[in-house]
């Protein structure tokens, strides 16, 4: 297992937590916790060694099409792949809009 810590420039905020996926089920599991910093700090424990420049490539990503919330994401991540990821990332970021 490989722990990663990441930070990246918040544009924009979210209030409440939210959850996507399950980590029994086989990909990834999102957990965030919006606040009032200037970042998002992501911290992820993956079973795929090597993969920093992986998910600074997605951040990147996901920054230029919609910017990044203000908060904590954890994500425990047991071999999905990059799309499957966006797409968890992407859904925690949709529930805590509205929550």
């Amino acid at each position: 297992m490989e722990q990663i810590t990441l930070s990246f420039p918040a544009s924009r905020t979210l209030s409440g937590r939210a959850l996507a996926g399950v980590v029994g089920s086989g990909d990834m599991e999102v957990l965030f916790t919006a606040d009032s910093e200037q970042a998002l700090n992501v911290e992820i424990t993956t079973s795929v060694d090597n993969s920093t420049a992986r998910w600074n490539a997605l951040f990147e990503r996901l920054s230029l099409l919609n910017g990044l919330p203000a908060g904590k994401l954890i994500i425990h991540d047991f071999g999905a792949t990059p799309g499957v990821a966006r797409i968890r990332i992407e859904q925690v970021f949709e529930e805590a809009n509205h929550a």
